[in-house]
């Protein structure tokens, strides 16, 4: 019997798994408070869709500011689980502050907390998964840890959804919840997952690359330097991944949309999360074994296009619920074919001592596009209405996509010691 559940013929690392269960708990805890967050901020509290979009732009985007420092911390210290415990704990720390934050500048510092807490989680956390897999199967292991992460997404709505349809008024309640799923999470990535040195690679023995091992039997780790950073195929996936999240705004906008349109009750709103996040939790295995097969750019555009087709269910003129679900279904699918999809081409293009670095310049990418792209479309949905704000991104992502698709268009292959 092999603890950890290493060895040749293991698929998925135990550590993938347990790194999953950490990412479900933390999922649980933010999804539950994010699914509420639209309809707290502009109904309960009363600000406009400007200060929505702003505050959604910090939620999107405000990790960028130190997402690469955190990889560079991990790569340089070799200590990528204690990075990312930091990172965990700090994002618990702001389910405290939920409790007591009530105004826009509460709210603004609440959220800039938590999110930075995520950007300092990430890329080790990837680094992790990365560095206890097989190269082969990166786009499995990824789709594995962000199913079992898009459980606790499904699950955060659909509590708090219960919560409020049982106390009206009990956001309160599902704050405090909140903060309990939070706690977990950062006790069992403490306690259980080991500290793997991403240059050691995925191991073979009982204790799954641990870096806990007498200091006269651990092999040297290879120096993290900035030019390891310079692949040509790392540089183009960064200025795709820029492009397309200028033009990916926030679930929110497009739920709130939604739920204008279809004037459905405000207690069914986090249910509107949970359809995507079930979407994602179905696909997100298959298009990871698909990208490891046919080609992970080629299921990074197709995704986008789902996000594209999203956008012009959504500003149809018209009711009606099956084209609600459709909007869910394709806003998971986008996620099943890009959240993970990315981290595993920078992980790809970046050799081990410089992975978490290699995967947080993508995250920061796409974290500082998405909060410029939140920003301005609160404004463009203030000055112009939301169906016609939405048009405007949805035609502007058409023309994007075939560019990105021509940045991306040769065949990268996987290195070996990816």
């Amino acid at each position: 019997m092999r603890p950890q559940g290493a060895g040749r013929g293991a698929k998925v690392s135990s550590v993938v798994i347990t790194l999953g269960i950490v990412s479900m708990l933390t999922d649980i805890s933010s999804e539950s408070v994010s699914a509420i967050l639209p309809l707290y901020i502009t109904g309960v509290i009363g600000l406009s869709t400007i200060a929505y979009g702003f505050l959604d732009g910090i939620y999107q985007g405000i990790s960028a500011f130190v997402r690469i420092a955190a990889g560079w911390a991990s790569d340089r210290g070799g200590q990528p689980k204690w990075v990312a415990f930091f990172g965990y704990g700090l994002s618990a720390l702001a389910r405290v502050g939920l409790l007591f934050a009530s105004g826009f500048a509460a709210l603004t510092a609440v959220i800039t907390v938590d999110r930075l807490g995520k950007g300092i989680r990430t890329a080790p956390r990837d680094a992790l998964i990365s560095a206890s897999s097989d190269p082969d199967n990166l786009g499995r292991s990824f789709g594995t840890h962000r199913m079992l992460d898009t459980v606790g997404a499904a699950l955060g709505p659909l509590l708090a959804f219960v919560i409020l349809f049982l106390i009206p008024d009990g956001y309160s309640t599902v704050f405090v919840v909140s903060l309990a799923f939070a706690l977990l999470g950062v006790a069992l990535l403490g306690i259980v997952v080991p500290n793997i040195r991403p240059a050691e690679g995925p191991s073979e023995g009982p204790s799954e690359g641990r870096s806990d091992r007498p200091a006269a039997t651990q092999p040297a780790a290879p120096r993290f330097r900035w030019n390891q950073l310079t692949d040509p195929r790392l540089r183009r996936l960064l200025v795709a991944a820029g492009l397309l999240g200028l033009l990916t705004i926030g679930d929110g906008f497009i739920y709130l949309l939604l739920q204008t349109r279809g004037a459905f009750a405000a207690e069914y709103f986090p249910l509107l999360y949970v359809g995507t996040n079930l979407t994602f939790l179905a696909l997100a295995i298959p298009f990871g074994r698909l990208a490891d097969r046919v080609g992970r750019a080629r299921i990074f555009v197709v995704g986008h296009l789902a996000l594209l087709a999203a956008y012009v269910v959504a500003a149809l003129p018209v009711n009606g619920a099956l084209l609600t679900i459709a909007c869910l279904l394709l806003l998971g699918m986008f996620y099943a074919a890009t959240d993970g999809i990315l981290a595993a081409l920078a992980s790809q293009f970046t050799p081990p001592e410089a992975r978490a670095t290699g995967i947080a310049a993508a995250q920061t990418v796409v974290a500082l596009s998405r909060l410029v792209a939140s920003t301005t479309f609160g404004l463009l949905w203030f000055l112009y209405g939301s169906q016609a704000a939405v048009i405007g991104v949805a035609v502007a992502l058409a023309i994007v996509i075939p560019v990105v698709a021509l940045l991306l268009r040769r065949p990268a292959r996987v290195r070996a010691d990816a």
